[in-house]
Protein backbone atom coordinates (compact mmCIF):
# COMPACT_ATOMS: atom_id res chain seq x y z
CA UNK A 1 0.00 0.00 0.00
CA UNK A 2 1.25 3.46 -0.84
CA UNK A 3 1.84 6.01 1.88
CA UNK A 4 -0.23 9.09 1.11
CA UNK A 5 -0.23 12.54 2.62
CA UNK A 6 -3.26 14.74 2.06
CA UNK A 7 -3.09 18.51 2.10
CA UNK A 8 -6.05 20.82 1.81
CA UNK A 9 -6.21 24.42 0.67
CA UNK A 10 -9.30 26.61 0.85
CA UNK A 11 -10.25 28.21 -2.46
CA UNK A 12 -12.41 31.22 -1.52
CA UNK A 13 -13.50 31.87 -5.10
CA UNK A 14 -15.67 28.76 -5.23
CA UNK A 15 -16.01 27.85 -1.55
CA UNK A 16 -14.21 24.48 -1.84
CA UNK A 17 -11.10 22.93 -0.47
CA UNK A 18 -8.66 21.59 -3.01
CA UNK A 19 -7.30 18.36 -1.58
CA UNK A 20 -3.88 17.42 -2.80
CA UNK A 21 -2.64 13.88 -2.30
CA UNK A 22 1.08 13.22 -2.29
CA UNK A 23 2.24 9.61 -2.61
CA UNK A 24 5.85 8.97 -1.53
CA UNK A 25 6.68 12.59 -2.22
CA UNK A 26 5.24 12.64 -5.75
CA UNK A 27 2.28 14.84 -6.65
CA UNK A 28 -0.62 12.58 -7.60
CA UNK A 29 -3.83 14.56 -7.85
CA UNK A 30 -5.89 17.53 -6.78
CA UNK A 31 -9.56 17.20 -5.88
CA UNK A 32 -11.58 20.17 -7.03
CA UNK A 33 -15.33 20.75 -6.91
CA UNK A 34 -15.89 18.62 -10.03
CA UNK A 35 -13.96 15.69 -8.57
CA UNK A 36 -15.88 15.97 -5.29
CA UNK A 37 -19.16 16.13 -7.19
CA UNK A 38 -18.21 13.05 -9.21
CA UNK A 39 -17.38 11.16 -6.02
CA UNK A 40 -20.63 12.22 -4.38
CA UNK A 41 -22.73 11.22 -7.40
CA UNK A 42 -21.01 7.87 -7.86
CA UNK A 43 -21.47 7.05 -4.18
CA UNK A 44 -25.21 7.52 -4.66
CA UNK A 45 -25.42 5.52 -7.89
CA UNK A 46 -22.37 3.95 -9.53
CA UNK A 47 -24.50 2.69 -12.43
CA UNK A 48 -25.16 6.22 -13.67
CA UNK A 49 -24.10 6.74 -17.29
CA UNK A 50 -21.17 9.03 -18.01
CA UNK A 51 -23.55 11.29 -19.96
CA UNK A 52 -25.90 11.67 -16.96
CA UNK A 53 -22.98 12.12 -14.57
CA UNK A 54 -21.50 14.84 -16.77
CA UNK A 55 -24.85 16.66 -16.92
CA UNK A 56 -25.30 16.49 -13.15
CA UNK A 57 -21.89 17.96 -12.36
CA UNK A 58 -21.75 20.49 -15.19
CA UNK A 59 -19.02 19.06 -17.43
CA UNK A 60 -19.07 17.66 -20.93
CA UNK A 61 -18.86 13.83 -21.14
CA UNK A 62 -15.25 13.52 -22.29
CA UNK A 63 -13.62 15.50 -19.44
CA UNK A 64 -15.99 13.82 -17.00
CA UNK A 65 -14.88 10.39 -18.18
CA UNK A 66 -11.20 11.38 -17.88
CA UNK A 67 -11.78 12.62 -14.34
CA UNK A 68 -13.50 9.38 -13.30
CA UNK A 69 -10.58 7.40 -14.75
CA UNK A 70 -8.10 9.61 -12.89
CA UNK A 71 -10.02 9.18 -9.62
CA UNK A 72 -9.87 5.41 -10.15
CA UNK A 73 -6.15 5.51 -10.98
CA UNK A 74 -5.45 7.62 -7.89
CA UNK A 75 -7.30 5.16 -5.67
CA UNK A 76 -10.21 7.38 -4.65
CA UNK A 77 -12.56 4.92 -6.33
CA UNK A 78 -11.36 1.50 -5.27
CA UNK A 79 -14.15 -0.60 -6.78
CA UNK A 80 -17.82 -0.61 -7.73
CA UNK A 81 -20.19 -3.16 -6.24
CA UNK A 82 -23.87 -4.07 -6.16
CA UNK A 83 -25.54 -3.54 -2.79
CA UNK A 84 -27.85 -6.45 -2.08
CA UNK A 85 -30.95 -6.51 0.11
CA UNK A 86 -29.95 -8.83 2.95
CA UNK A 87 -33.52 -9.42 4.11
CA UNK A 88 -34.67 -10.51 0.63
CA UNK A 89 -31.73 -12.93 0.69
CA UNK A 90 -32.87 -14.38 4.01
CA UNK A 91 -30.18 -12.72 6.15
CA UNK A 92 -32.50 -11.21 8.73
CA UNK A 93 -30.27 -11.31 11.83
CA UNK A 94 -27.47 -8.78 12.29
CA UNK A 95 -25.17 -8.98 15.30
CA UNK A 96 -22.32 -6.86 16.59
CA UNK A 97 -19.86 -9.14 18.33
CA UNK A 98 -17.14 -8.07 20.76
CA UNK A 99 -14.17 -10.44 20.94
CA UNK A 100 -11.61 -10.53 23.74
CA UNK A 101 -8.22 -12.12 23.20
CA UNK A 102 -5.93 -13.79 25.75
CA UNK A 103 -2.68 -12.21 24.53
CA UNK A 104 -1.94 -9.05 22.62
CA UNK A 105 0.79 -10.32 20.36
CA UNK A 106 1.15 -9.81 16.62
CA UNK A 107 1.04 -13.58 16.05
CA UNK A 108 -2.19 -13.97 18.02
CA UNK A 109 -3.86 -11.10 16.18
CA UNK A 110 -2.65 -12.34 12.77
CA UNK A 111 -4.06 -15.81 13.50
CA UNK A 112 -7.42 -14.38 14.58
CA UNK A 113 -7.66 -12.05 11.58
CA UNK A 114 -6.80 -14.87 9.15
CA UNK A 115 -9.52 -17.07 10.67
CA UNK A 116 -12.11 -14.26 10.50
CA UNK A 117 -11.35 -13.63 6.81
CA UNK A 118 -12.58 -17.17 6.04
CA UNK A 119 -16.05 -16.51 7.47
CA UNK A 120 -18.42 -14.98 4.88
CA UNK A 121 -20.94 -14.14 7.62
CA UNK A 122 -18.52 -11.54 9.00
CA UNK A 123 -18.98 -8.30 7.05
CA UNK A 124 -16.68 -6.16 9.17
CA UNK A 125 -13.86 -6.82 11.61
CA UNK A 126 -12.18 -3.96 13.45
CA UNK A 127 -9.42 -3.91 16.04
CA UNK A 128 -10.86 -1.54 18.64
CA UNK A 129 -9.93 0.35 21.76
CA UNK A 130 -11.88 2.05 24.53
CA UNK A 131 -14.03 -0.97 25.43
CA UNK A 132 -13.36 -4.26 27.16
CA UNK A 133 -12.73 -6.10 23.88
CA UNK A 134 -10.08 -6.34 21.24
CA UNK A 135 -12.19 -6.78 18.11
CA UNK A 136 -15.66 -5.79 16.99
CA UNK A 137 -17.37 -7.81 14.27
CA UNK A 138 -20.48 -7.13 12.23
CA UNK A 139 -22.16 -10.43 11.38
CA UNK A 140 -25.20 -11.27 9.25
CA UNK A 141 -26.93 -14.66 9.36
CA UNK A 142 -30.41 -16.00 8.57
CA UNK A 143 -31.45 -16.60 12.18
CA UNK A 144 -30.39 -17.37 15.75
CA UNK A 145 -29.69 -21.04 14.94
CA UNK A 146 -27.18 -19.99 12.28
CA UNK A 147 -25.64 -17.49 14.69
CA UNK A 148 -25.23 -20.19 17.32
CA UNK A 149 -23.46 -22.41 14.77
CA UNK A 150 -21.13 -19.55 13.84
CA UNK A 151 -20.46 -18.74 17.49
CA UNK A 152 -19.89 -22.26 18.79
CA UNK A 153 -18.50 -23.79 15.63
CA UNK A 154 -16.10 -21.04 14.60
CA UNK A 155 -15.68 -17.93 16.75
CA UNK A 156 -15.08 -19.63 20.10
CA UNK A 157 -12.73 -22.16 18.47
CA UNK A 158 -10.24 -19.57 17.24
CA UNK A 159 -7.01 -19.79 19.27
CA UNK A 160 -6.77 -16.98 21.79
CA UNK A 161 -10.45 -16.01 21.95
CA UNK A 162 -11.36 -15.68 25.63
CA UNK A 163 -14.63 -13.78 25.48
CA UNK A 164 -17.47 -13.21 23.05
CA UNK A 165 -20.28 -10.73 23.69
CA UNK A 166 -23.07 -10.31 21.18
CA UNK A 167 -25.59 -7.56 20.61
CA UNK A 168 -28.41 -8.05 18.11
CA UNK A 169 -29.90 -5.35 15.90
CA UNK A 170 -33.61 -4.79 16.55
CA UNK A 171 -34.10 -2.07 13.95
CA UNK A 172 -31.58 -0.58 11.56
CA UNK A 173 -32.14 3.17 11.66
CA UNK A 174 -29.48 4.16 9.13
CA UNK A 175 -27.49 2.12 6.64
CA UNK A 176 -25.29 4.14 4.33
CA UNK A 177 -22.22 3.37 2.28
CA UNK A 178 -21.67 7.03 1.32
CA UNK A 179 -18.58 8.60 2.85
CA UNK A 180 -18.93 12.22 3.95
CA UNK A 181 -17.10 14.66 1.70
CA UNK A 182 -18.26 17.86 3.38
CA UNK A 183 -14.93 18.31 5.20
CA UNK A 184 -13.37 18.97 1.78
CA UNK A 185 -15.91 21.73 1.06
CA UNK A 186 -16.86 24.77 3.05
Amino acid sequence: MLNKIALAQFLPSDGYFAAIVITKGVYVSKLDRYDLSILAELQRDARISNQELAERIGLSPSPCSRRVKQLEDDGYISRQVALLDRKLLGLSLTAYVLIGMDRHTPERFENFEAAIRTLPQVLECSLVTGIDADYQLKVVVPDMDHYQKLLLGHLTRIDGVTSVRSSFVLNQVLNSTELPLTHLRT
